[in-house]
């Protein structure tokens, strides 16, 4: 039985990657996870605002009376014992890959052009086989365009490519005018791959202290019913490797992933929630499950249930809202249908 996949040009094991989340925060976390039997780790994300935080903050310290008196040289902080929370991100990708036999897939959140995106060279020369490029932006205001936001995703895809060699995926939210054309833009400016979707986390109130808080809530299998009908409708239209994240909790997701056109399949939430020892299961039923059906390989399955494999590609689209809505019923046994 052959589960080995390639994503981003890297060969993996099997499809099952666990994506960013604190499970990659330590470099225990990342050998556990490759014990378990992932086929490559996505590391947690490393975000814009903490690298310009920390780039102001040094600077601060670094220019901080030095035109007062001759001894103000002493302020300089010991470099050598200075660490940027940044750099101990490329420390762990170092120690990674170092440690572990399976692909490392960096992971740099921002929606901005700036300095920041210097990182992604050095995400690079720390050992990263590949970059995932993670940008999550709420377009909140009313006198900023679609046409506007597009363009933003793609100047810092622009920026990015244009500071790395490695292989480059680009995780989004799925609130674009057009995902399918936004995707084939992405290809067009160098993305390698696409990671459908990003969630978009909402805040709650609290009504005790009328105060906004974020409120974290981890995927559900229904999650997963938008990325995979995107990635079925654009595999083998958009020349990318296709990656599907949220929602993927079961082996049967794994499958239904792949079947759709997906390179891998995503999960964190699942791994949270029952722990690493997860992969391992998720692999073993997988497995069972393609014996059982005499399939031999993942490649096999790959886009066999994509739109422009299966006998009625309209099921993608409109045509199959009437269906869904006309089998909502209930048949005279009272079962609902």
């Amino acid at each position: 039985m052959d589960l080995s996949t390639t994503y981003l040009g890297l060969q993996l094991s099997n499809p099952i990657v666990p994506s960013a989340s604190p499970l990659s925060q330590t470099l225990d976390g990342i050998r556990r996870m490759e014990d378990a039997g992932a086929g490559a780790v996505v590391m947690y994300s490393l975000f814009e605002e903490q690298i310009e935080y920390e780039s102001h903050n040094l600077d601060h310290y670094l220019s901080y009376g030095t035109e007062s008196y001759g001894e103000a040289l002493s302020y300089f902080p010991d470099l050598d014992n200075y660490n940027v929370g940044p750099d101990e991100y490329l420390n762990l990708i170092a120690a990674a890959k170092r440690a572990t036999d399976i692909p490392i897939i960096g992971s740099l959140n921002g929606v901005s052009t700036g300095g920041w995106i210097d990182y992604a060279t050095k995400i690079q020369e720390a050992g990263a086989d590949a970059l995932e490029l993670n940008m999550y932006y709420v377009a909140a205001d009313p006198d900023v365009t679609g046409a506007e936001v597009n363009e933003m995703y793609l100047d810092v895809l622009r920026e990015v490519r244009k500071h790395i060699t490695i292989p480059l995926a680009v995780k989004i939210g799925p609130y674009f005018a057009s995902i399918a054309n936004m995707s084939k833009r992405f290809a067009e400016e160098g993305a390698n791959g696409l990671v459908f979707f990003n969630r978009f986390y909402q805040p709650d109130y609290d009504l005790e202290r009328l105060e906004v808080v974020p409120h974290l809530v981890l995927s559900t299998q229904f999650a997963m019913r938008l990325p995979m009908r995107w990635v079925a409708i654009l595999y083998g239209r958009v020349p990318v490797d296709f990656a599907i994240t949220s929602g993927v909790h079961t082996h049967e997701d794994v499958l239904k992933g792949l079947m759709a056109g997906a390179k891998v399949t995503m999960l964190a939430g699942e791994l949270l929630r029952n722990g690493v020892g997860r992969i391992g299961e998720i692999k073993a039923e997988m497995t069972r499950w393609m014996e059982e059906r005499e399939y031999v390989s993942v490649e096999q399955m790959q886009g066999s249930m994509s739109q422009i494999n299966v006998a009625d590609p309209a099921t993608f689209e409109r045509a199959n809202y009437m269906k869904v809505l006309q089998s909502w019923r209930n048949d005279p046994t009272g079962v609902l249908l």
